[in-house]
């Protein structure tokens, strides 16, 4: 414990201090304002505002303006490919000094030993890691994952200053109907619980705020946002590789309201990380679109800081953590140096070099069990339409002759969002089997378990993806992970996701009988430890080779993949157990 006096004769410019910056104008994140003033810090933390005549450092900024460092209010590392010590070292050169890390996706593979790894990967990294305690694993009992967690193995982690809040609350129907499961995990003693409601009335908006969780990153219109606001919700405002809701968002922040905002990433690839930026694109997406600069950087850090508890960061203050950035001007918000307490970790988006932490029982994480290409089929249709569900909701049709047409439901791909259609479609039999159809722009999805060999398989149809021939293969796939395939052929599909097996888990696309690109995940199938560098070249030459199968430009191939399977966004989506009416939280016949 720092002696008292000292600490108060340093704030009084009375004693010596490690570093002073001369001559910032600071961005002000509490009163508002753009001013100059000479910043004093030691011991990592900032010791105040005014004049420090003594300093072991002096920087002299010459005017160039200061920010506080920027908050992400909720990503999963996992959604970026990278092991944690790489995506924190990017988000560093971004000026990103603090992040709220929700570990659902490793935690749905691997259960408590994957909160674990997160825990110990972040632990000693100069950076600003803090984790939720993933509230649904799984996050329905419409699909199959690696573990279950309940409130008892949760609190196992609450002892951790790490640990901070209760993840994202996506089982939002046991919240509202009492379960007590999801009772006991609300009444963990940490600082926040996160919320996930998509399209959850203004009524029902009531009783979740009232269960404890004040925030929510799922809106999508003002209009949502709005509800939130007037029931006292911290809104996230987010923009991630393929949900892109910012500019949606925007307007509904206004001068009375924007206290209440804060922004977040949630997933994004590390190819957008790279040539865009995490918070740090977000800040000047908000700024071109009209808000005020000092308003933007609010958002980003004091009000991220604010709705989350996170204590002493956020702001260039006396007693605050001093984490902060160094800009030539607000206009672009160009990033020169990145500081984490006080010390220098970036500058002009160099990034630092971390050591990586052991990943020793999280790799070969993909058991397909009695796996063969006939479970891809959708087989056969009387002329009555009758059908009959087989095999843990495999649909098995009786076919009296190939010149029938069948009328099935079709997940519906929308640009930019992870919200699907339940569409409808006529598609042609031939072989005894359903087929797809490029004519119609329709594929084939199949979702097979990955994680204990039962060879359950899920299969259907989706439009919207633009593809036209070949297979795209993922082992990432929310919530629950297991793989996911969509093609125009079964040959195609089955080559696709042996593929995805031999490498251990990954990305993978194919035409015909060939591999034209290829992603390993080695941790749980989710993460890689090669360099973001080198990942986004083979995520962008993936990318390119998804146009060429005729995937359409505003769909991110893989990120809108992953999202196919999520069974608590609306409206229809795909699991290993069959095909989901989300807004009804049941399952429907692939047939009509």
């Amino acid at each position: 414990m720092r002696d008292w006096k000292q600490q108060m004769d340093e704030a009084r410019g009375l004693a010596s201090i490690d570093l002073v910056l001369r001559r910032a104008r600071l961005v002000n994140v509490f009163s508002g304002e753009v001013h100059m003033t000479d910043i004093g810090i030691d011991q990592g933390v900032f010791v105040g505002l005014g004049v420090f005549p003594e300093a072991k450092q002096t920087l002299d900024l010459d005017g160039k303006l200061v920010v506080p460092g920027l908050i992400d209010g909720h990503v999963h590392i996992e959604s970026s490919l990278l092991c944690p010590e790489e995506f924190c070292s990017l988000l560093l050169s971004h000026g990103v000094t603090t992040a709220v890390v929700d570990p659902h996706e490793i935690a749905n593979v691997m259960g408590s030993q994957g909160i674990r790894y997160i825990l110990s990967a972040v632990r000693n990294l100069p950076f600003n890691a803090f984790v939720t305690l993933p509230s649904c694993v799984p996050a329905t009992d419409m699909e199959t994952s690696g573990a279950r967690l309940d409130a008892h193995e949760l609190r196992e982690f609450l002892d951790n200053s790490q640990v901070i809040g209760l993840g994202e609350v996506m089982d939002y129907r046991g919240v509202l109907e009492g379960k007590p499961d999801m009772v006991e995990k609300l009444r963990l003693p940490v600082k926040f619980k996160d919320g996930h409601a998509p399209g959850m009335s203004p009524q029902d908006l009531n009783a979740y705020f009232i269960a404890g969780i004040h925030t929510d990153h799922e809106c999508s219109t003002d209009a949502e946002a709005r509800e939130r606001l007037r029931r006292g919700f911290h809104v996230m405002l987010r923009e991630g590789s393929v949900t892109k809701d910012l500019l949606n968002l925007l307007p509904a922040v206004t001068p009375e309201n924007a206290g209440q905002c804060l922004f977040v990433t949630d997933d994004r690839h590390p190819d957008d990380l790279l040539q865009e930026g995490s918070i740090d694109h977000l800040v000047r997406m908000a700024i071109r679109a009209g808000q005020p600069p000092v308003r933007a950087i609010q958002m980003a850090t004091l009000n991220a800081a604010r709705a989350l508890g996170l204590e002493k960061l956020g702001a260039v203050a006396p007693g605050y953590q001093a984490d902060f950035v160094v800009l030539d001007d607000l206009a672009d918000f160009t990033i020169r140096e990145v500081y984490w307490q006080g010390r220098l970790m970036s500058t002009k988006g160099s990034r630092p070099r971390f050591p990586r932490h052991s990943t020793t029982g999280l790799t070969e994480s993909v058991h397909l069990g009695d796996w063969h290409r006939d479970k891809l089929n959708v087989s056969g249709v009387s002329p009555t339409g009758a059908f009959q569900a087989q095999d843990s909701q495999l649909v098995q049709l009786k076919l009296d002759q190939d010149d029938v047409k069948v009328r099935v439901r079709v997940i519906g791909v929308q640009g930019h969002s992870v919200v699907t259609a339940s569409l409808e479609g006529l598609l042609p039999c031939g072989d005894g089997l359903v087929q797809s159809d490029p004519v119609q722009g329709i594929a084939k999805i199949a979702v097979l378990e990955r994680h204990h060999g039962s060879g359950r398989v899920g299969v259907g149809f989706v439009e919207g993806l633009g593809l036209s021939k070949g297979a795209i293969a993922s082992t990432v796939a929310h919530d629950s992970h297991n793989l996911v395939v969509v093609g125009m052929t079964d040959e195609e599909m089955d080559l696709a996701v042996r593929t995805c097996a031999d490498m251990g888990g990954g990305l993978c696309l194919v035409q015909g009988k060939e591999v034209l690109g290829k992603l390993p995940l080695p941790i749980a199938g989710l993460m890689t430890d090669k360099e973001p560098e080198e990942v986004a070249q083979l995520l962008k030459r993936m990318k390119r080779f998804a146009r060429h199968l005729g995937m359409i430009s505003d769909v991110d191939p893989f990120m809108t993949l992953a999202f196919l399977s999520l069974p608590v966004i609306p409206e229809l989506k795909l699991t290993d157990c069959g095909l989901v009416d989300v807004n009804q939280g049941a399952f429907v016949n692939l047939v009509l």
